[in-house]
């Protein structure tokens, strides 16, 4: 129980530190309200008005985000390998390269498909 004593400060700390920030800066931060503030931050386009139901979002932007954190996932399984490459060996090498390999071919394929075009 004695190794976990410093994760447990190290989360004590950091949720007081991150309290105690958001307490300071809503009450000594300034608080000049406007028109401009309070509008959503479209980078200097003028909202467009949403239909009452809020609208359709193209199901584009959902595979996009998925093909981005499946491929972060993925490259996440190299993590392991790096550390442990020396004492991996060949067979270490040649997984290694298979899984690669097949990342390229997803990679490639969502390529070719389009998925990754924003037009």
């Amino acid at each position: 129980m004695r190794l976990y004593i410093p994760i447990l400060v190290l989360a004590v700390l950091s949720l007081g530190f991150a309290g105690f920030s958001v307490f300071m800066g809503s009450h000594l931060g300034p608080k000049r309200w406007n028109k401009a503030k309070l509008e959503s931050y479209e980078c200097g386009i003028e909202p467009t008005p949403q239909p009452l139901g809020g609208g359709r979002i193209p199901v584009k932007y959902y595979l996009t985000a998925m093909l981005f954190i499946v491929f972060d996932i993925e490259i996440v399984f190299l993590y392991p390998w790096a550390v442990m490459f020396n004492k991996l060996g060949p067979f270490g090498l040649i997984e290694m390269v298979a899984f690669v390999l097949t990342v390229l071919i997803a990679y490639a394929y969502v390529w070719r498909r389009g998925g990754l075009d924003w037009d």
